[in-house]
């Protein structure tokens, strides 16, 4: 008994030591698993329901939501992420927005291209309406495409066909010369290239689009006028938020989402792994039936290889589940020539499929539309032309080239 009692204290303290081990181990275990959110609305009971656009009638169930543990996804080569506990939803109390009809909106949009690219169509039309067109003119109009960012070989390629046009018709009208320079202008533009988006379901599962580009150029924007678009034409979104290094850049895209009744799937961790959050969004879309599934990317440098090494793991991570249907790369229109360096990159890495050009209101350089398409052989989709939530709209070749030389 003696012997027992000296030791008792000694048990003690080791199991005390044992216990307080055992809790450190469990609490660091417990903090680094990523926590992932599914945003939406609940009704009246507390059950999570699918977001209801502006004047549907129907309202469907909603995945799963609330927040939840979730491992690293695996590289292609093994098995994808199959956890998927999800707990309290965190909702997000935004007023319900109604989108501009897309047909009111390109309207809106060509006026707002008509005046910021007016001089360019302007020069063009002086110069080539002159009483004398020799060669000084034509370096003029050269020089004039050019400094509109439509690039070195489809300049030459546009002056010297009008250079052979005119020279054969022998015409001064400045209603003929303005209709050879659209004509050539549409050519160069090129109206006969794919520029639908592919968001429909196909064989039971949504539609994916990953949106993608530098830092600054408006990604997470877009993704939320992108929504718009897609909620204005009735269909079912949901929004993946894989930026999770930029402060606030997953409830900014909530945010865009929650004004038209989209949910998002964000991480509650700074710096989480994003192939992990664009897996579960697109579980999540699978799950529900949505129609579109769009994923925010965080913006990286072109010339930084992991990061770029780190989408393309994101696209093949996804790949897992569904087949990614656009890949879009949004640049800044205000970029000029720089921007085609970034596109370039971005198709090596994750094959872009359309561009979203950006900031157009605020250059007269459109002409970077032909610079890009003319390179790489992607036609741009989208064109984005202000501040506003619904400046955003498919971009049309005719009506571009008109806007430019009205």
């Amino acid at each position: 008994m003696t012997d027992l009692s000296a030791l008792l204290p000694v048990i003690i303290i080791v199991a005390i030591v044992i216990l307080v081990v055992a809790g450190v181990v469990i609490g660091l275990v417990s903090g680094r698993r990523k926590k992932i959110t599914y945003t939406g609305p609940r009704d009246a009971n507390d059950q999570v329901i699918a977001p209801t656009r502006p004047g549907a009638s129907t309202t469907e169930e909603a995945p799963p939501g609330g927040t939840g543990t979730l491992p690293p996804p695996a590289e292609p080569e093994g098995e994808a992420p199959t956890e998927d506990v999800l707990d309290e939803a965190v909702i997000e109390r935004v007023p319900t927005e109604t989108p501009a009809p897309v047909a009111g909106r390109l309207q809106r949009l060509r006026e707002r291209l008509v005046k910021s690219n007016s001089l360019f169509g302007k020069g063009l039309l002086a110069l080539l309406s002159s009483d004398s067109i020799d060669e000084n003119v034509w370096d003029e109009v050269e020089e004039t495409l050019l400094l509109a960012d439509i690039g070195t070989e489809p300049s030459l390629e546009l002056v010297d066909t009008l250079r052979d046009r005119v020279k054969v018709m022998g015409t001064r009208s400045p209603d003929d010369v303005k209709a050879m320079l659209r004509e050539e202008l549409v050519k160069l533009v090129d109206p006969s290239m794919d520029r639908s988006l592919k968001v429909s379901r196909a064989d039971g599962k949504p539609a994916v689009v990953l949106v993608v580009g530098v830092n600054g150029v408006g990604k997470t924007t877009t993704v939320g006028k992108l929504a718009r678009v897609l909620v204005a034409e009735d269909k079912d979104v949901l929004l993946g938020a894989a930026d999770t290094f930029r402060a606030a850049a997953a409830q900014q895209l909530a945010t865009w989402g929650a004004r038209v009744g989209v949910p998002t799937v964000k991480s509650d961790v700074d710096g989480a792994d994003p192939a992990s959050v664009a897996f579960e969004a697109v579980k999540a879309g699978i799950e529900q039936e949505v129609d579109v599934v769009m994923v925010d990317t965080a913006g990286r440098l072109q010339n930084k290889v992991g990061l770029m090494d780190e989408l393309g793991k994101v696209k093949r991570v996804i790949e897992k589940q569904a087949e990614v249907d656009e890949v879009l790369l949004v640049l800044d229109a205000t970029t000029g020539q720089n921007g085609l360096n970034q596109a370039k990159v971005f198709g090596e890495v994750v094959d872009i499929t359309g561009i979203v050009l950006t900031k157009l209101d605020g250059t007269a350089k459109g002409g970077i539309v032909v610079a890009i398409q003319k390179q790489l052989g992607v036609p741009v989709k989208l064109v984005g032309l202000g501040e506003g939530p619904d400046d955003l709209a498919p971009f049309d070749a005719e009506g571009f080239v008109d806007a430019i030389l009205a």
